[in-house]
């Protein structure tokens, strides 16, 4: 006799409860390519995350879910998902807006090109920032931390759990370490060029002869260059210190 395949709607309750959270992370980390890949591509990536996460799904008590019922299991997972993905996007905002900040002093604003994420005109240095933060997220390894953080809230936050206001605030302290952290990056590239400026309008009092508005330019992009390439050195110590830090936090909030 042919063999049949049933699935049982406790089964089915726990993927789409964990599709839901991993449908939260899945829209929100900006990865490198993540977001202008087409929403087929997306949508398959979080499936397949989701039956890789096959042995902890929830198993809901098996009685006839209504519409109202399960919208209410449903946003809970989709909250959490959303509060993983915020974590990681943290991580890769803080590098991309220290060169925001450090292209805005430096005159490399005026120089646009495609953002792959987004397909909008953005700073050089904004998406060589973001393209650099992203591979070195995944040198790290700290895509498989991803799955591992989500992995483990689903053994300790339960399914239809609603977050706690102290997810909230945990959310809060990473976003204000991600303002501290750009900030700390961009100062010294800031502070140079301030000398810098300083530098040029001493000489301008020296010698009304000279052409400093030529020669300001090039002078403050390459020092913010030799300087970059400083910074890039430490970009790997720096994120791996901000995501142990990242995913602390969500292991507090998530209570694992």
């Amino acid at each position: 006799m042919p063999a049949e395949l049933s699935l049982g709607m406790p089964l089915l309750y726990g993927f789409l409860l964990v599709l839901a959270r991993v449908s939260g992370v899945c829209a929100l980390v900006p990865l490198p390519g993540m977001q202008a890949s087409p929403a087929l591509a997306r949508i398959v990536l979080s499936v397949v995350l989701t039956f890789a996460l096959v042995p902890r799904w929830p198993q809901p008590e098996n009685v006839p879910a209504s519409p109202a019922r399960l919208l209410f299991w449903v946003l809970p997972e989709a909250a959490v998902g959303v509060a993983i993905g915020l974590a990681v996007s943290f991580l890769l905002e803080a590098f991309v807006l220290a060169a925001q900040i450090i292209s805005l002093n430096a005159g490399f604003s005026f120089a646009s090109t495609i953002d792959p994420a987004t397909q909008a005109e953005s700073g050089v240095l904004v998406v060589f920032a973001q393209l650099a933060s992203g591979l070195v997220f995944l040198s790290l390894g700290l895509h498989r931390q991803v799955i591992r953080t989500l992995a483990q809230s689903l053994d300790a936050y339960p399914a239809g759990a609603w977050l706690t206001p102290r997810a909230a605030d945990g959310m809060i302290r990473l976003s204000a370490d991600m303002l501290s952290l750009a900030l700390r990056l961009a100062l010294p590239a800031v502070a140079l060029l301030v000398l810098t400026d300083v530098a040029l309008g001493l000489l301008g009092r020296l010698n009304a002869q000279l052409q400093l508005l030529t020669l300001s330019f090039p002078i403050k992009m390459m020092g913010t260059l030799i300087l970059l390439g400083w910074i890039m050195a430490l970009l790997p110590k720096l994120l791996a210190a901000y995501a142990a830090r990242a995913f602390g936090t969500l292991g507090q909030v998530l209570r694992f």
